[in-house]
């Protein structure tokens, strides 16, 4: 059974509430009949109210799950909108992740994956992710980087704040740039269906300035970190 296939109908249980989070979010388990996995479950009810984003955050968690699937990049984990013990939110896909590492530690001493992390910088300009701290890249035991905790993204007013950097100025690599241009003329329906109009016509526009400019993008203010950083 494949982890969409366990998101969707397995079993929940709540295991515990995940610490340092700002909303409600639980590590819960995934049983159907002898398949089994854990998740991350983001219940509406347990956000915290924004003045800069509208409620439902949980489903730009699905949101970024659809563009990373329709950019054939494959950073986010599978996610999909369910109903759980809590009510309506995000389910996705826990990662058996090496906890001590992150972005910082893994940029440093393991160039040999500067190419995924390429893949998520230029995902989060596309999602105009504003909260790309480095705890939120995680390594799976294949080497596989993960990016998590991606509600915070797709909002019109362009609002990037990442801790990744370090390839401002490269020229993207040239499949990323075909995939992106892809965005940019044909918006996935499936993530358009998520957002406000407003927010597609806005993606649409970040896609189309990455693929004519070809290179990525420098932080000429230094002010577009989040906080904390990692």
């Amino acid at each position: 059974m494949s982890p969409l296939e366990l998101l969707a109908t397995g079993e929940i249980e709540v295991e515990g509430r995940m610490p340092y989070s700002s909303n409600a979010t639980f590590l819960v388990s995934l049983t159907s009949g002898d398949h089994s996995g854990k998740a991350i479950y983001k219940p509406l009810r347990g956000e915290r109210p924004l003045w800069d984003f509208p409620s439902g955050l949980f489903r730009r968690e699905v949101a970024a799950y659809r563009l990373s699937q329709a950019m054939e990049i494959d950073v986010v984990p599978p996610t999909i909108e369910r109903d759980g013990p809590y009510g309506p939110g995000s389910l996705q896909w826990f990662i058996e992740a090496d906890f001590a590492e992150h972005y910082f530690t893994l940029f440093e001493g393991r160039p040999e994956l500067h190419d995924q992390f390429r893949r998520i910088a230029a995902f989060d300009v596309v999602a105009n992710n504003t909260d790309r701290k480095s705890g939120h890249c995680l390594i799976d035991s294949d080497d596989h980087i993960w990016a998590i905790d991606n509600g915070l993204c797709f909002s019109a007013d362009f609002k990037l704040r990442t801790v990744i950097w370090e390839f401002g100025g490269e020229p993207i690599p040239a499949d990323l740039l075909a995939t992106i241009r892809r965005v940019a003329e044909n918006p996935p329906v499936a993530v358009a269906s998520l957002l406000d109009s407003d927010e597609v016509e806005s993606m649409i526009e970040r896609a189309s300035l990455l693929s004519e400019s070809g290179v990525f993008p420098i932080d000429s203010t230094g002010h577009r970190y989040p906080w904390p950083m990692v």
